[in-house]
This record gives C-alpha cells, structure tokens and sequence, in this order.
C-alpha cells in the first residue's frame, strides 16, 4: 500500500484522499515517466463488500498500491465517519486521463477482458481518438486466470499501462497473482469501462455525475444489477450500525 498519500480506512481498506488531478500529476505520471508498476483498485461499495466476504479476493486488493474511492457511497461513508475525502476520483475518468497522458507522450497501453467484439471495438474508438497511442496489444476476457500464455503476452508487450476489464473478483486477483511476472506497467481493473470506450454502453450525463447519482442512471438503463445495489445498501447499513 502506498505511503505517501492520506488515506481513510472504510471497512479496512485504505482509500486514498486525494484529488483525482494531485493522483494522475504527481502519482501516476510519476511511476509512468520512471516506468515503475502499481497496481490500482477502484474501490467502491461493492469492492469493500466483496473484500469483507471472500478472504482470497481480500488478500488480491490488499497488494493494490492505491484504493480509490470510485463510488459515491464510499464519500458517504467517510463523510459519515467524520473523514470526509477531498472528492470521489471516478475510475472511469482515470483511464480516460491515463489513455490521454499516453497519448501526448506516445505511450502503450494494452486492453486486456470483455468479450472479443467489445474489446475489438474498444480497440477500434481507441485509435480513432488517440492517435498518437501505441497499442501494445489487446486479448478478450475469456481465459482461465492462471493461464501463463496471456501474462506471457501482456509481459512480452512492454505496455506501460495494463487496462483490465475481467470484472469483480476477477481482475484484482489477475493482477495480483500476476503482478511479479511484469517489471513495469501501471495496472488498473477497469470493469465494465471498456464497454464504455467501445460504444455498447453509455455514461451517465454529467448532471447524474455531479449529483453522485451515477449509479442509480445505471440501474435505471440497467435493471438487471439490482444485486449490486443491494450490496451498496448492506455496506451502508454496516456501515452506518459500525459493523465492520
């Protein structure tokens, strides 16, 4: 775990306190200008509930460098707890920023989970909009986690930034099981983003954003994560009652 930044602890797990710009300028940029690894968790709710319940999921983010606190629950329950974060820094926008800070500086990246259409068509968007970014190579979703050949693969690309779309738990336990096998490479689960970046779902508006209301639109447009709202609702409560 990082030792150079404030962090809060919500249900044992230190969440950065930070602004998004102070994270991407004197972090982030920081290990990429050194090519230094690190290995980031966008911690929301659900991450913390699935921490608390799964010992071997909980051992993955405890290697995680930085724990941000993606999700507005997490900035309501550390405004709760009388530590309030300096803002919520949205995974999202974090990859969009890395992919534009590689960009400039003709960079790597490479796109690792989803299914093959949607991590093609990620691809595709990718090199439309940042021209100047190498894509150092991409592989769907779909593979057992301990196969060698795809960290054989990631590794042999040389990418700078390592965006991992496996979802929960998937992806951290990748990256922590793996992480040793790279000598560089900022790691980042990125769940359902890439579907963002490849056009098969849409953000929420910018007024949803601000409000923090981002994940009731995604309800809303998706019915179907009802569950994950019903985690949201359990580590809240938890929360709120101080059980950890």
């Amino acid at each position: 775990m990082n030792n150079h930044l404030d962090t809060v602890q919500i249900m044992h797990l230190d969440f950065i306190n930070t602004t998004k710009e102070n994270f991407l300028n004197n972090v982030l940029h920081t290990h990429l200008h050194n090519e230094e690894k690190c290995f980031i968790v966008t911690g929301n709710p659900e991450i913390a509930m699935r921490a608390r319940e799964d010992k071997q999921y909980r051992a993955a983010v405890d290697t995680a460098d930085y724990v941000i606190p993606d999700g507005a629950g997490i900035l309501i329950a550390a405004k709760y707890m009388k530590q309030p974060m300096q803002e919520r820094v949205a995974g999202y926008d974090v990859m969009r920023d890395l992919l534009a800070y590689a960009n400039d500086r003709k960079l790597s990246c490479y796109f690792l989970g989803a299914t093959e259409e949607v991590n093609r068509k990620a691809v595709i968007e990718v090199e439309r909009e940042y021209l100047d970014l190498h894509v150092a190579g991409r592989h769907h979703g779909f593979f057992d986690l301990d196969d060698t050949s795809v960290v054989e693969e990631v590794r042999a690309s040389g990418a700078d930034i390592v965006l991992v779309a496996l979802g929960l738990p998937r992806q951290e336990l990748w990256i922590a099981r793996h992480f040793d096998a790279f000598d560089k490479g900022v790691f980042m689960g990125v769940g359902g983003s890439i579907d963002v970046l490849a056009g098969e779902v849409k953000r929420a508006p910018d007024f949803w954003i601000r409000l923090n209301l981002e994940w009731l639109y995604r309800l809303l447009k998706q019915p179907f994560r009802y569950k994950r709202i019903v985690k949201v609702a359990e580590f809240m409560l938890r929360v709120f009652l101080k059980k950890s």
